[in-house]
């Protein structure tokens, strides 16, 4: 008989948790993956699995997994309810159950983030502008302004110009670095163009590909994630 599993998300932010029931195995692995890419795409701050009475036949696909997103979005993702079957990465925790998880992550630093949503109006450059100069300026990063700012509006401008939908923007600072994301609601992918030197448009994504350390690009049913890194002196 096939395997089953039901993968059911119960909260996402600030901390996101997934309920899994069924059987954890080879054939079942690709239906985890993609409901935890779908729990990831808000930047939680944590991702709880609870596994708690679920059949364990493997846990291999926890690793290849969590790797995926080692770069983006870089979250913890804790195990609730499994005990270690020798799965070892620096992304993956453990805890009895998720009531334990959620515990001790109250207890931890709340990592800097803001979130703002904007419609798709050639206005909403200067909104995010001005948003990431301002932050900048009140987290003491007033020297990475300029360039997270030129990301910034590059990102937004992207949506407002090809995707023309609501977008969700994120700034954050994870380990010692800038974050800036954008997800919107076009699986319209962006890719960097080549225009000729008399076009004044089409530079925009080299522009964010010349001025952050990494790039990408998570698409999903309902739109994608473009996001960004910057170093921090």
């Amino acid at each position: 008989m096939a395997s089953q599993l039901v993968c059911r998300p119960e909260r996402d932010l600030p901390v996101a948790v997934l309920r899994v029931r069924g059987r954890v195995d080879e054939e079942t692995g690709e239906a985890l993956r993609v409901a935890v890419r779908r729990c990831l795409a808000p930047q939680p701050e944590a991702l709880l699995i609870d596994l708690a009475g679920t059949d364990l036949a493997t846990l291999g696909v926890i690793p290849d997994l969590v790797s995926d997103t080692t770069e983006w979005p870089n979250v913890p993702v804790i195990l609730c309810g499994a005990t270690r079957h020798d799965v070892v990465h620096p992304q993956i925790g453990y805890a009895d159950t998720v009531a334990k998880a959620m515990a001790e992550i109250a207890d931890e630093p709340e990592p800097r983030r803001i979130r703002v949503r904007f419609r798709p109006v050639p206005d909403a450059c200067r909104q995010v502008r001005h948003l990431v100069v301002q932050t900048c300026s009140a987290w003491q990063h007033s020297e990475a302004a300029s360039t997270a700012s030129l990301v910034a509006t590059e990102l937004v401008a992207n949506v407002v110009r090809h995707a023309h939908t609501t977008m969700e923007f994120t700034f954050g600072i994870r380990d010692n670095r800038i974050c800036l994301t954008v997800r919107d609601g076009s699986r319209r992918l962006p890719r960097p163009s080549e225009p000729g030197v008399t076009e004044t448009g089409g530079r925009g994504l080299r522009l964010v590909r010349a001025l952050t350390q990494s790039w990408g690009v998570h698409p999903y049913a309902d739109g994608k994630v473009v996001w960004t890194h910057l170093g921090l002196a």
